[in-house]
């Protein structure tokens, strides 16, 4: 591990981005240009004294998960993220299957969505990143280890993780997590990633079992979806998935139609900001 061009390859990153590149406020006239190091430890979901020793050259050797994190945070193009995991010597990740580097551009466009929910994932179901108010609707998915973060995972094998659902409206979400893992598994046959989670899931899920044999097959698409919050009641949005073919990542958003009880209920929900809520993380 090479600590010194690590810590100075971390504070050229965190100067070169402005507070409005990753959704922060300005604030008070800064002495210096670029993010805080609260910041940055903030956006990577770290304590700002191990990323402090980290820019020393004194810190720890940063796990891989660690990595992938700051990545994100100082968003860094694929060949940087590479050059970050070289310097910590680690194996930069795979990326001849669906890969876990979210783009700079995906990110600031997550960025820039202040009043919506919006995630990004990828098509196998896992959150990569959350902006604010999707932190708000579903959990700080983000927050969880990487295994948790699955979609398909929380959803049929965590039974807290349908309390975000209507009852009623469980089985149509159900289907569509096996349709679109179904269409997703059949284009990678080569890819261990779908391949496992299906292993797993059938495994594990008889609901998901069941819904398998019965060979259903779609894509993410849009859709309308109600959410019962425990703040704010009953919310029906409008789901946009947008998709990122050359990483398999999806880009997803809930709106709701202005003069509708729904957008003020999501307005209401801004203001309530970001609780700790259990369960954490539903179907996008």
């Amino acid at each position: 591990m090479n600590r010194a061009e690590l810590a100075d390859f971390l504070r050229r990153g965190r100067a070169r981005l402005d507070p409005s590149d990753v959704g922060l406020t300005a604030g008070a006239r800064r002495r210096t240009p670029g993010l805080r190091r609260e910041e940055v430890a903030q956006l990577a979901g770290m304590s700002v004294d191990y990323y402090t020793r980290l820019e020393q050259s004194r810190g720890p050797r940063p796990s891989r998960q660690m990595l992938t994190a700051l990545a994100r945070a100082l968003r860094l193009a694929a060949a940087e993220q590479d050059h970050l995991f070289h310097l910590v010597g680690e194996e930069p990740p795979r990326r001849e299957t669906a890969s876990s580097h979210v783009r700079p551009g995906l990110l600031l466009i997550l960025d820039r969505l202040h009043d919506t929910p919006a995630q990004l994932l990828n098509d196998c179901g896992e959150v990569l990143a959350q902006n604010a108010m999707a932190k708000a609707l579903v959990g700080d998915v983000m927050s969880r280890p990487r295994r948790e973060r699955n979609l398909l995972r929380l959803f049929f094998l965590d039974p807290g993780a349908r309390s975000l659902i209507p009852p009623e409206d469980r089985d149509v979400h159900a289907r569509t997590h096996v349709a679109s893992l179904r269409a997703v598994a059949a284009a990678r046959p080569d890819d261990p990633e779908p391949a496992g989670l299906v292993a797993e899931l059938r495994a594990s899920s008889e609901e998901f079992a069941t819904l398998w044999d019965q060979h259903e097959v779609s894509h993410r698409d849009r859709a309308t979806k109600r959410f019962l919050h425990p703040l704010v009641g009953l919310l029906e949005l409008d789901c946009e998935v947008m998709l990122s073919h050359q990483h398999h990542h999806l880009l997803v958003v809930h709106t709701a139609r202005p003069g509708t009880d729904a957008y003020e209920r999501l307005q209401l929900l801004r203001v309530v900001g970001l609780q700790d809520m259990s369960p954490q993380g539903t179907a996008p």
